[in-house]
C-alpha cells in the first residue's frame, strides 16, 4: 500500500479519489435506467418479463414469477445444518439489537385542553433487493429485513434475480424465511427496483425500497426516489483502520483487505501515527496475499484506493477520520474508547483488537447497510426510523386557542395569508372580548 505524510493536500487529493467511486459519477448508464424504469412503469410485466429474459436468460411468467413454498423447502434441503444454526442465531442478534431502537408514540396535554403528540407509525410495506449470482449475501438479507419486521411493517415483499432454470440463491431464500419475509419474487436489476416503485400485475407498489445492488440497481433506487423512499445510493465497500504504535499489525493488515476482497472499487485505508506500524503492515499484507483466495481483487483495489496515512499525532488522524466519513471505522489505540468519543463521522465503530469488521458484517446485530462515500456525515445506518413515520398530532379546545388567536392571526398577516388569518378569526368573531 501507498504510504503517504498526512497533510491538507494529501487527505483532499484522497478525498477526491474516493468520489470517484459513487454511483452518481457514472452517468453514462443513466439514460440506459430511465428507459428500463418507464417501460415497466408504462407496460407492467410485459416489461418485467422482457427484461429478464434479456439479461437473466429467465421466462419469466404470472405463474412463476412468485417463489413458493417448496422451492424454500428445498433451499433449506441444500444448505448445511450448521450454517442454517449460524443463520438464525445471528438473525436473533439482529432482531435483539434492532428491538432496542423502538419508539412509542407520545402525547403532552395541558390543562387548558391543549394536546400535543407524536404518532409513530410503520410504513405499511416494504421492498427488499437482494442481488444474484456472486453478490448474493444472506446477511444482508437478514440486515434489511429484520428492521423492517422490527418496526412493525405488515408488508414485506423481497425481490431477487433468478438463474437460467428460475433458481434463487438458497442462502438468499432461507435467510428471507428465517428474517421473515411475506413474498419473494425472482425478478432482478433496475426492472425489479421499477416494478416495487411502480408496481405491475404481479408485484405491488411499496412504500420503500432498500438492499445493495449493482450500478444500475443503484441509479435505479436515485430515479424512483420520490415514488418511494430509499435507504441510500450505497457505494463501493469501505474500511478506515485508525491506529497508534501499540496495534497488531498482523491484525490491521487482515482488516484492510477483509475490505478490500469485496471488488476493485473497494477502499482500505490505516491512518496510523507509527511508521513502524505503517513499514509492518506493508510486510503483513504481502504475505496475506499469498494465500488469499481474491489476491487479484485486493491487488486491484489496494493500487487504486489503498492508502497508508502518516499522521504527526492522534488529533491529526482523528481530523482526517472526521473528514474521509469511512463507512467502516476500526479504533486500534491505546485508548479505543476515549479515542471515540472524538469520532464525529462513520457508518460504524469497531473498537479494539478484537471487534475485526466482519463481526459487525455478519453477527453481532448493528445493520452492516452503511453510508458510504463520506455520506456518514449526515445519514445513519438502516435502522428501525427508517421503517417507520411520525404524524404530529394537534388537538387545542377554545380556552387554548383564545389564549393565542391574535398572534396567530397576526403571524398570518404578516407573511399575507389573509385566509389563514381568517380560519383563526372566525372562530372569535362574536366573542366581544376578543
Amino acid at each position: 500500500m501507498k504510504i503517504v505524510k498526512l497533510t491538507d493536500d494529501t487527505k483532499n487529493q484522497i478525498l477526491q479519489n474516493l468520489l470517484k467511486r459513487s454511483p452518481s459519477q457514472y452517468t453514462e448508464y443513466e439514460a440506459t435506467v430511465n428507459e428500463i424504469i418507464g417501460n415497466v412503469r408504462n407496460n407492467g410485466n410485459e416489461a418485467l418479463f422482457e427484461y429478464t429474459k434479456k439479461f437473466d436468460g429467465y421466462e419469466l411468467t404470472e405463474e412463476n414469477i412468485l417463489v413458493t413454498r417448496q422451492e424454500i423447502d428445498e433451499a433449506y434441503s441444500k444448505l448445511d445444518k450448521e450454517f442454517i444454526d449460524v443463520l438464525k442465531e445471528a438473525a436473533e442478534n439482529i432482531r435483539s439489537f434492532h428491538v432496542k431502537q423502538l419508539r412509542n408514540s407520545w402525547f403532552d396535554s395541558k390543562e387548558d385542553g391543549s394536546l400535543l403528540g407524536m404518532k409513530i407509525t410503520a410504513i405499511d410495506r416494504a421492498g427488499v433487493y437482494v442481488p444474484g449470482g456472486k453478490a448474493a449475501y444472506p446477511s444482508s438479507v437478514l440486515m434489511n429485513v429484520i428492521p423492517a419486521k422490527v418496526a412493525g411493517v405488515r408488508d414485506i415483499i423481497m425481490t431477487t434475480p433468478p438463474g437460467k432454470t428460475g433458481v434463487i440463491n438458497p442462502g438468499t431464500l432461507v435467510a428471507a424465511d428465517i428474517a421473515g419475509v411475506d413474498r419473494i419474487y425472482k425478478a432482478g436489476g433496475a426492472q425489479a427496483v421499477a416494478a416495487m416503485a411502480f408496481g405491475t400485475e404481479s408485484i405491488p407498489k411499496v412504500d420503500k425500497i432498500t438492499g445493495p445492488g449493482n450500478i444500475f440497481v443503484a441509479l435505479a433506487k436515485k430515479a424512483v426516489y420520490g415514488h418511494v423512499s430509499i435507504d441510500s445510493i450505497a457505494g463501493p465497500s469501505e474500511v478506515m483502520v485508525l491506529a497508534d504504535e501499540t496495534a497488531n499489525a498482523h491484525y490491521v493488515a487482515a482488516d484492510l483487505l477483509s475490505q478490500a476482497e469485496h471488488d476493485e472499487l473497494a477502499s482500505a485505508i490505516l491512518v496510523t501515527t507509527s511508521e513502524k506500524l505503517a513499514e509492518d503492515v506493508n510486510i503483513e499484507i504481502e504475505g496475506y496475499l499469498k494465500k488469499l483466495e481474491r489476491a487479484d481483487i485486493i491487488r486491484k483495489s489496494l493500487d487504486n484506493y489503498g492508502y497508508i496515512l502518516l499522521a504527526d499525532n492522534l488529533q491529526d488522524g482523528i481530523d482526517a477520520v472526521n473528514e474521509i466519513a469511512s463507512e467502516h471505522l476500526e479504533i486500534l489505540t491505546s485508548n479505543p474508547f476515549d479515542t471515540m468519543t472524538r469520532i464525529r463521522n462513520a457508518g460504524a465503530i469497531f473498537l479494539g483488537e478484537y471487534s475485526s469488521e466482519p463481526l459487525g458484517d455478519y453477527f453481532a446485530g448493528p445493520n452492516h447497510i452503511l453510508p458510504t462515500n463520506g455520506t456518514a456525515k449526515f445519514f445513519s445506518p438502516v435502522n428501525v426510523d427508517d421503517f417507520i413515520k411520525k404524524t404530529s398530532i394537534i388537538s387545542y379546545s377554545r380556552e387554548a386557542l383564545e389564549k393565542v388567536h391574535r398572534q396567530i392571526e397576526l403571524f398570518a398577516r404578516s407573511e399575507g395569508l389573509t385566509a389563514h388569518e381568517n380560519s383563526i378569526a372566525v372562530r372569535f368573531e362574536n366573542n366581544s372580548q376578543s
